[in-house]
């Protein structure tokens, strides 16, 4: 696993994407209308919008409260895992992999979000294995770095479930730095984004009432504005005109 893990290292942001985008392989219906009955026609979409919103926002959420507390120098060198340093505070104090499992919760809400058995039940299993093949080849890197100082951290945080004993002291002991989120965070923002504002306009026809032209200026407005606001944002990094 360690092996595996350490060749899916080198492509870890790429497969992110490349999953995202099988949100749009044709699929049997996770919620159908069959499911609820000749009355619930009109109203089985509630499910797979509500519970695929909450789920996607919720792994949003664990990788902004993880980038804005505490985040971690922790990337590739050289195509391998690499870290300056044991970051053990903010949601690292609480899941050794919160931006993993932050990761995990977002292609999963999104999936069910697309109303997608194939992609619950085949395309997110892929990406588990994949994504525990990556963690274990990292963990193998960081015990031969800090050696039983990482043991024992492993012995106090889980691996992927996060912990909520503590969290209120970690949240006031600590600051969020919105900046560093947005400058961290804006790409997978838009991408998020762009993915959701397309699930929920061409696979709920009836959120727009079925008239395509309205859902086409709707595409076209909340992309377009997604767009511009994701250019800015990159000018001002790149400007140096917003820092962290």
């Amino acid at each position: 696993m360690v092996s595996i893990g350490n060749f899916f290292f080198k492509y870890r942001n790429w497969i992110f994407i490349l999953f995202y985008g099988a949100l749009f392989i044709p699929s049997w219906p996770l919620f159908s209308p069959k499911q609820f009955g000749p009355d619930s026609y009109r109203d089985y979409y509630i499910w797979p919008i509500s519970i695929g919103l909450f789920i996607t926002c919720l792994g949003q959420l664990i990788r902004g409260l993880t980038i804005g507390l505490a985040y971690i120098v922790r990337g590739g060198k050289e195509g391998k895992p690499y870290a300056e340093g044991l970051v053990t505070e903010g949601i690292f104090n609480h899941c050794r992999n919160p931006l993993y499992a932050g990761n995990i919760l977002m292609l999963l809400g999104v999936g069910i979000l697309a109303n997608s058995l194939v992609y619950v039940a085949i395309v997110i299993p892929v990406f588990l294995f994949i994504y525990q093949a990556i963690v274990l080849a990292e963990e193998n890197f960081l015990r031969g770095k800090f050696g039983p100082g990482f043991d024992e951290y492993c012995k106090k945080v889980n691996r992927w479930f996060p912990s909520l004993k503590g969290i209120g002291k970690t949240f006031g002991s600590m600051a969020f730095n919105w900046k560093r989120w947005i400058l961290k965070e804006h790409t997978t923002q838009f991408i998020w984004l762009i993915g959701i504002t397309l699930l929920l306009l061409l696979n709920y026809p009836v959120l727009t009432g079925h008239d395509e032209k309205l859902r086409n200026i709707l595409i076209g407005v909340i992309l377009g504005t997604l767009l511009l606001i994701y250019i800015l944002i990159r000018y001002l990094k790149k400007t140096g005109k917003f820092k962290e």
